[in-house]
């Protein structure tokens, strides 16, 4: 997967519009019991963005790899955490391309953010898959996390929360919607700034493919998957199809 313009384009601004002490809050709790529970020490954190999980994680002593098939993303992982001190390793690479990246086997692997519905075809994703199997030792966790898309697509919600930033003198306002397809949806952001002086703005937009969980479970059956569990948001809670909010399995690599 190589189509990446909309990334780097928003690579300056990601950690801007994202709550990322919000969000670590409510996240790191739960990978960190999973690593517990299951004696995780190298995480491998695939769409890995500016480099915050894997941040986290190594400040918490795990050894961690992100990678992101973005450069600009990876340039701001980069300087994130060399601005914390923090030694974690980033690097260049897109979905099925893993295991022509990564060395030796890693005991656990992330995908967060909804980074999979990128992947446009059901091909595509059962071969995104496999190589991240590929890439896990037997018992290695694999945790994803997309929006529940059983319940958005049929509701066709469209507008997500307006977010703003400011910095000193300079503010940004985000504003993010959806479009929705006979299959597919694109995800549309507009992104006004001033500094002093008139709003001016730009828009982004990228397709994304929906993935339902009987879809997802089953690819993931088929590409060597063994126990899953479901859930419908950070807390454990159980994924319930109509009302979570997030859609998050965590799959075992066979022993």
């Amino acid at each position: 997967m190589r189509e990446v313009p909309f990334w780097d384009a928003l690579s300056a601004d990601y950690d801007r519009f994202v709550d990322w002490p919000g969000r670590l809050a409510r996240e790191m709790p739960f990978l960190e019991k999973l690593f517990a529970e299951h004696g995780v020490q190298r995480a491998l954190d695939v769409a890995c963005g500016t480099g915050h999980h894997a941040i986290a994680l190594a400040e918490r002593g795990y050894e961690v790899l992100g990678i992101d098939v973005s450069e600009g993303m990876v340039s701001r992982a980069r300087q994130n955490a060399a601005a914390g001190g923090v030694t974690a390793t980033f690097l260049q690479a897109g979905f099925g391309e893993l295991g022509k990246s990564v060395q030796e086997p890693y005991d656990a692997l992330l995908c967060l953010g909804n980074s999979l519905p990128s992947l446009l075809s059901a091909d595509a994703l059962k071969d995104a898959l496999a190589d991240m199997a590929h890439v896990l030792v037997p018992g290695g966790l694999l945790i994803v996390q997309n929006l529940n898309y059983d319940r958005v697509w049929p509701k066709r919600e469209r507008f997500m929360p307006l977010q703003s930033h400011r910095q000193g003198d300079e503010e940004w306002l985000f504003f993010r919607f959806v479009d929705f397809h006979e299959e597919t949806l694109t995800f549309n952001m507009v992104i006004l700034h001033r500094n002093g002086a008139p709003w001016d703005y730009r828009a982004q937009a990228a397709e994304l493919r929906p993935i339902f969980k009987d879809d997802l479970k089953r690819l993931l059956e088929q590409t060597g998957f063994g126990r899953m569990h479901f859930y419908g948001d950070y807390s454990l809670n159980p994924y319930q199809q109509d009302m979570s909010g997030d859609l998050i399995v965590v799959a075992e690599r066979p022993a």
